[in-house]
């Protein structure tokens, strides 16, 4: 084991069989990114790897800060990064001592430059760490990192996740920005995507989480079709579940936005709050999220003088979260584009009503417009207003719309089903690797 790496609990030997019956896997779970509250990347590496122990198989999450929150039965090895862009003090200049060897000197120069160094760096760290360790795995599942360092040989197959392509996000954020010198800002921040395509192109095997994911991977990473392979993700439908005890709040919308960028379209639903009010003047707002105090949203909760129509909470509970969904008239996902969308799943869970955009994937998991949902174009505040209005002013549609999709996500959005979906692709990642040295 490299030295810059912590087990926090023990590897262990296993010896019972898998449930499909074959023999149990020693998987390595990787993540650059594993805070579960703070991006979809952390909430697929704790549920996922919590559904392939009760599976059978030994789990090691392997990860850099902020590290994943892991349920029992998965061990992590801390894999730390620098931590440049941890709060309270992102962007920071390490101090001399903190530096290690030459990966920590590529990390700051690159921040210092202006771009996004962590998906390399910690694929550097990633493979000096596994080639150390060669035997202990039978496989080795990527999530999205998709650097440099995980290319050749790593001691075992490798099986990679891409949620959706960062060139998504990319595209968005340069359409946003207002004028040149921003619009080279965000180039030099993205530049880690050429690396990421370049990397997905020689990978025999992606998983993705969606059927538009899919799409977009060929399009936009130049990935062969027939290399990559639909998983759903999904909720945790004991934890993400109804709950009649739970006063329901008049009024209430909830959504979930972790950052304020385009991508999510949270100023989109801000300014259809502000057009639902003249007629709903009850109806008010609850990001689940960390409120920004510039940048568009701020400006229009300041433009529509909605300070009381809008809270913002963070560093809640699992319980405190799905109590909150629970209380709300609507749950809302406005994003113009999502690989997946697990708000959208773990909301439609608990049985609250669901207004969303056709953006990306989100259609995937909603279900048809009027019979599980009610959908809306992407970007289109009166849309959304008028959607938001007519959630709130029917308690029949409401209810009809929440059970529909509470069954819609126990039919086919699980993390159970996920996992099996998983281990199907790990065993044919070893069979192909099998027959290749043979």
């Amino acid at each position: 084991m490299t030295a810059e790496a912590m087990v926090t609990s023990p590897f262990e030997a296993f010896e019972a069989s898998a449930t499909d019956g074959d023999r149990p896997l020693r998987i390595a779970l990787l993540t650059y990114k594993g805070n579960p509250f703070c991006g979809g990347q952390g909430v697929y590496v704790r549920h996922l790897s919590r559904e392939l122990v009760k599976l059978g198989h030994s789990v090691e999450v392997i990860g850099a800060q902020p590290y994943p929150v892991l349920d029992t039965g998965a061990t992590l090895t801390e894999l730390p990064s620098l931590d440049l862009y941890r709060s309270p003090d992102p962007f920071r200049t390490p101090k001399r001592d903190e530096y290690r060897d030459w990966i920590d000197a590529l990390e700051v120069a690159t921040m210092w430059t202006g771009g996004f160094p962590e998906p390399l760096t910690f694929s550097l760290r990633a493979r000096r760490h596994l080639q150390a360790r060669a035997g202990e795995f039978d496989v080795i599942h990527d999530n999205q990192t998709l650097g440099y360092g995980l290319l050749g040989d790593l001691g075992a197959p490798l099986v990679t996740t891409i949620h959706h392509p960062i060139t998504v996000d990319r595209k968005l954020d340069l359409a946003a920005a207002k004028d040149r010198k921003k619009r080279a800002s965000v180039r030099r921040w993205y530049a880690f995507t050429r690396m990421q395509g370049r990397v997905a192109r020689r990978l025999p095997s992606v998983l993705t989480v969606s059927g538009s994911s899919r799409q977009e991977i060929a399009e936009h990473l130049g990935v062969r079709d027939d290399r990559i392979h639909v998983v759903h993700i999904g909720a945790d439908t004991d934890l993400w579940s109804p709950d009649p005890s739970v006063a329901e709040v008049p009024g209430r919308i909830v959504t979930t936005s972790s950052a304020d960028v385009p991508l999510k379209g949270l100023v989109h639903l801000v300014e259809a709050l502000a057009k639902l009010r003249t007629e709903q003047p009850d109806a008010h707002l609850v990001v689940v999220g960390k409120r920004a105090e510039s940048g568009p949203v701020a400006r229009a909760i300041e433009k529509y003088d909605l300070q009381d129509a809008v809270r913002f909470v963070k560093g809640i509970t699992d319980a405190e979260l799905v109590d909150l969904v629970r209380s709300a008239q609507v749950a809302c996902v406005p994003s113009l584009y999502e690989g997946f969308s697990l708000p959208a799943a773990e909301a439609m869970a608990t049985g609250t009503p669901l207004v969303a955009t056709t953006g990306g994937a989100i259609p995937e998991v909603a279900g048809p417009d009027g019979e599980t949902c009610l959908a809306v174009p992407p970007g289109d505040a009166g849309a959304l207003a008028a959607a938001l209005g007519r959630m709130l002013g029917d308690a029949g549609l409401r209810a009809r719309l929440g059970a529909a999709g509470r069954q819609r996500v126990l039919a086919r959005f699980t993390w159970a089903k996920a996992a099996e979906g998983t281990v199907a692709h790990y065993r044919a990642a070893i069979a192909r690797t099998a027959a290749r040295t043979r």
